[in-house]
């Protein structure tokens, strides 16, 4: 919960607070000031201050009343200070101080209380181990920069307080702004959800920022995440989200090819996804999307690059087609009339190149052609300078076309010494400067593909849950036997292939009574079957199944053996595994030998609707086999939608599953059967 005294404060205290701005109790003190924080500042210290308009106290009692405390004091003596402060009305607290989770048991157990008695209080407690909060009202940092607040600006929420710092620092660069900033640091008690549901809860479609950026270590609560950032985009703003640290979570050992497949990152994206948020993988992508969201909305995928250098203009069109977005080249008769006005030499079949010698009136030209195509959705306009000329004519025009443009202009201004005063120039009229051409050109494709991710109500598929109920209230911890996992698929609605058991070798001399040959014989036991030679093909004769059957037995681990019809198509996958608060993550892709080796998989958080499915598949590397490619007939996609729609709902109905693989699934035009299951029981975190 946040309350309104983090907000607005009527009354500030600075528990440690100091003279000398080399220390957080002073610069802290020094932004208060600066930032003209309207209400009485109490500097709490026991040695003397002599600070102008600041009231100066030797200890905490002396105060009667305050709204806000900023503790900037060992952490070991935190508890009892805040014991005090919350005599004293504070409602509010933000913790400067490291020492606490991050540094050991004891901080660990120091922060618990913290939280514990500040919860009693109904209070708000921003950190331990941040650098503060940055709004309308005051400015409680004790780093540099501090942005002058813009109500339009971004909003960041940053895990980290250095990382905020450096990306505040690249960001006024270039010209992006920002209204509220939250350092939360440990997150002891208020993390990025609980920040989330308050811009959630208050927002106002006139005054609120409509721009969210966030740096996050962590998200404890993903579900109450994903329900306050879908709101807010629903309301009409845009999030784009780092998170750090996804490379070693995702080295558990897991016994299933989703389970070695369902890493942290993966997690993560599906999360992002799923809410409609751009992920972000640095600070400098994340500061072009900011920007990108402070400029016009991109409605297509079409691109026009006009620029002087033609280098630019290549690896622009480079970053733009590899990601999704298209640079269309223009028909030749309609270009004629604005070449002719363009120096000779010019290009004019996008990219527009106009050259070194091009001047503001053609660049308008050029513009006003691209704003009136058809077929052109928005314009990057890359134009430095060698140091020859002034650009101030350029600039100028480019941000009156900015204006009067239907469609939306990307600047890239890359010339940061030969044109540095024109550009801040530039940047102060309200605009972003995007001084990468190939950042900006990756950063736009990711924020149009993040626009599809508009997903309808799941609704999940008819399936017999009945049956799917008893089987799991019935089945003991671990993996499912085979003929299980068949009932369980089929209760699904999901197709697989027929199948036996046998653990005597006189069953099979009468196999083919029982099954058609051709068959496919596997070991039941060991888990991975290829990696042991636990799978054999194409087997014909009741002589030669009767010979595989001693053969198979004779690994390590074998229990029985698994008989089935040779399923002739394409190998698919499609997989679930529970990933704690998450829940279930569904994933598809590629199977069989080549499922880890590839690794072209697409991932969603469980249950799914039909839309998010189909953009799954549509996002596969190898989506082109199930279209299609070189003469050959493509895959039943449909019915491939709807074996991943059913696995995301039977894994929802059923959480008790903690892993599932149908690998492979066999494809072809028309047909599409499991082929092997395997399905884990966790009853204990379900």
């Amino acid at each position: 919960m946040i309350v309104s005294q983090l907000i607005h404060p009527k009354s500030i205290a600075v528990i440690g607070a100091s003279d000398n701005t080399t220390k957080p109790g002073g610069m802290v003190l020094q932004n208060l000031l600066k930032g003209n924080f309207n209400g009485p500042i109490y500097a709490i210290n026991p040695k003397p201050l002599n600070i102008e308009s600041v009231i100066s106290y030797d200890n905490i009692n002396k105060i009667n009343t305050v709204d806000l405390a900023i503790i900037a004091i060992p952490a070991s003596l935190c508890l009892q200070t805040i014991k005090e402060l919350l005599k004293k009305g504070a409602k509010a607290f933000i913790i400067f101080s490291a020492g606490f989770s991050e540094a050991g048991e004891q901080g660990i157990a120091i922060e618990k209380k913290i939280v514990e008695i500040i919860n009693k209080s109904n209070a708000t407690l921003i950190g331990p181990n941040c650098v503060g909060v940055i709004n309308q009202h005051y400015k409680g940092v004790f780093t540099t920069p501090v942005p002058e607040y813009d109500p339009n600006g971004c909003e960041l929420i940053s895990s980290s307080g250095a990382t905020a710092v450096f990306i505040m620092e690249s960001a006024l660069l270039t010209g992006l702004r920002f209204s509220n900033i939250y350092s939360i640091g440990n997150a002891a008690q208020t993390g990025v959800e609980e920040i989330l549901e308050y811009l959630d809860n208050t927002f106002d479609e006139k005054k609120s920022s409509k721009v969210k950026l966030l740096y996050l270590e962590q998200v404890k609560k993903p579900f109450k995440f994903l329900k306050h950032a879908t709101s807010l985009i629903e309301k009409g703003c845009r999030i784009a989200a780092i998170k750090s640290g996804y490379s070693e979570a995702g080295g558990r050992a897991a016994s299933s090819h989703t389970g070695a497949l369902a890493t942290s990152d993966n997690i993560i994206r599906a999360l992002f996804r799923k809410a409609g948020i751009v992920y972000c993988s640095s600070r400098d992508e994340l500061i072009a999307v900011g920007s990108i969201f402070q400029s016009k909305k991109l409605q297509g995928e079409n691109i026009a690059i006009i620029t002087h250098a033609g280098g630019s203009a290549v690896m622009l069109t480079d970053a733009l087609t590899s990601n999704g977005l298209n640079v269309p080249p223009f028909e030749s008769d309609r270009t004629q009339e604005l070449l002719a006005k363009l120096n000779p030499g010019s290009s004019v079949n996008n990219p527009i190149d106009f050259l070194a010698t091009g001047t503001a009136k053609q660049l308008g030209e050029i513009i006003d052609f691209c704003d009136n195509y058809e077929a052109v959705d928005a314009m990057v306009v890359v134009f430095g300078s060698p140091g020859l000329f002034n650009v101030k004519d350029v600039y100028e025009l480019l941000d009156e076309k900015m204006n009067s443009c239907k469609k939306p202009i990307y600047p890239v201004l890359p010339s940061l010494i030969n044109a540095e005063k024109e550009i801040k120039q530039f940047l102060n009229k309200g605009r972003v400067n995007f001084s990468d051409e190939v950042n900006l050109g990756k950063a736009l494709a990711h924020v149009y593909v993040s626009t599809k991710y508009k997903f309808e109500k799941t609704i999940l598929p008819d399936m017999d849950i009945v049956s799917i109920r008893s089987i799991i209230n019935t089945a003991q911890n671990g993996y499912l036997d085979a003929a299980t996992c068949v009932e369980l698929i089929e209760a699904a609605g999901i197709e697989i292939a027929k199948q036996l058991i046998f653990t005597q070798a006189h069953e099979v001399e009468n196999i083919e009574k029982l099954i058609k040959f051709p068959i496919v014989m596997k070991v039941v036991g060991p888990i991975h079957k290829t990696e042991v030679d636990g799978v054999k093909l194409n087997i014909i004769t009741t002589q030669q199944a009767v010979e595989t059957f001693h053969y198979l037995m004779q690994i390590p681990d074998a229990t029985a053996v698994l008989v089935q019809e040779l399923v002739k198509g394409e190998e698919l996958y499609c997989g679930a595994a529970k990933q704690g608060d998450f829940g279930h993550v569904v994933l598809c892709g590629l199977g069989g030998i080549f499922l880890e080796l590839i690794n072209d998989t697409a991932s969603a958080m469980a249950p799914m609707s039909y839309s998010e499915v189909r953009l799954m598949v549509e996002s596969l590397r190898g989506y082109p086999l199930l279209k299609g490619y070189r003469n050959k007939k493509g895959l039943n996609e449909e019915k491939f939608i709807d074996i991943i729609q059913r696995i995301g709902a039977l894994v929802h109905i059923a959480p008790e599953i903690s892993e599932l693989d149908l690998n492979p699934i066999k494809a072809e035009d028309k047909n599409m059967v499991a082929v092997d299951a395997r399905i884990c029981i966790d009853k204990i975190n379900k």
